[in-house]
């Protein structure tokens, strides 16, 4: 007999697609409350307007059919699909947390979509990118974050709370020569995930042991020493992201990303993949989190060391 949490994933899945094959199919129609997860609109890109070079899988400003501009993230580049997807699903576990990301959206590229860029590497990237595509929503006028600079606009629970979500979600990527963190109305806000939830690209090799297994590199995190209220916020964090939030969750992730062909898709149907997803974090998730010792750990051994200077750091 099917266990409680697996009928509850076959059961939102299939509201989803329900709603999706009806009122939410419409364009910009996607800012819905599921089971408390807001699900995610969908727009079509109109025009290139700008590369990001600073990414290095190209990421661009686009403009898109009454969305407005996003940063839209290609799924032809280097990283993959299985970069968008942990794009959005560690943004959206973000704002389950109360932490701020920009607003997502799934990016439809048409064929005819770029075909003027005089950029080679450009045409090339559009081309491996037609069909969905992740977007955050442009941020304009934000700039990059500055940990010597932040000053109040950090407080200790923000990086506690930041601290235990890249734990949880294993992201090597919030250093302090790449915090992907942006400021933006006077407050940090959290971009860039794709490098996130490495054990994905490998499943057969993500054991029991391996799954439960502790964070080192949260010890390299720009916000470590911030973070005085890792103990505290563990509990409360954990709780908010119970069966049926990662459910609904997963839910939102597209069927085309789950199994892109090119990334070597591992699952048969979307649902065993979103189960899979869903086995990882919740075994993560479960009393005791060796993840939350370690960034304990990690914590005090910095603060035992001196402040170097940035250009010191690795």
């Amino acid at each position: 007999m099917a266990s409680k949490r697996t009928r509850f994933l076959k059961r939102s899945q299939g509201d989803v697609s329900r709603r999706r094959g009806g009122a939410l199919s419409r364009r910009g129609r996607g800012r819905r409350s599921f089971y408390g997860v807001t699900t995610l609109p969908t727009w079509t890109a109109t025009r290139y307007l700008q590369p990001l070079r600073e990414g290095g899988s190209l990421p661009a400003i686009v403009d898109t059919d009454g969305g407005g501009r996003w940063v839209v993230k290609f799924r032809g580049a280097g990283q993959g699909a299985k970069a968008l997807v942990a794009e959005l699903l560690v943004g959206m576990i973000a704002r389950e947390l109360g932490l701020p990301v920009p607003e997502l959206a799934l990016v439809e590229v048409p064929p005819p979509f770029g075909r003027g860029e005089p950029d080679p590497e450009i045409q090339e990237l559009l081309q491996k990118s037609h069909g969905v595509n992740v977007g955050l929503r442009y941020l304009d006028g934000a700039f990059n974050f500055d940990v010597y600079a932040a000053g109040d606009l950090v407080t200790s629970d923000f990086a506690s709370a930041l601290v235990w979500l890249d734990a949880l979600v294993t992201n090597p990527d919030r250093t302090h020569r790449n915090p992907n963190l942006m400021v933006w109305e006077r407050k940090p806000w959290l971009i860039d995930h794709g490098s996130a939830l490495y054990a994905h690209h490998d499943w057969k090799t993500v054991d029991e042991a391996r799954t439960r297994t502790p964070f080192p590199l949260i010890a390299r995190h720009v916000l470590l020493r911030e973070a005085a209220a890792i103990e505290e916020s563990d509990a409360r964090l954990a709780a908010r992201l119970d069966a049926d939030v990662l459910a609904a969750i997963l839910a939102q992730l597209p069927e085309a990303l789950l199994l892109d062909e090119v990334a070597g898709a591992e699952f048969a149907t979307a649902g065993e993949a979103r189960e899979r997803y869903h086995r990882y974090l919740a075994a993560r998730l479960e009393a005791p989190r060796p993840f939350v010792a370690e960034a304990v750990r990690a914590r005090e051994a910095v603060l035992r060391e001196p402040v170097r200077p940035l250009s010191a750091r690795r």
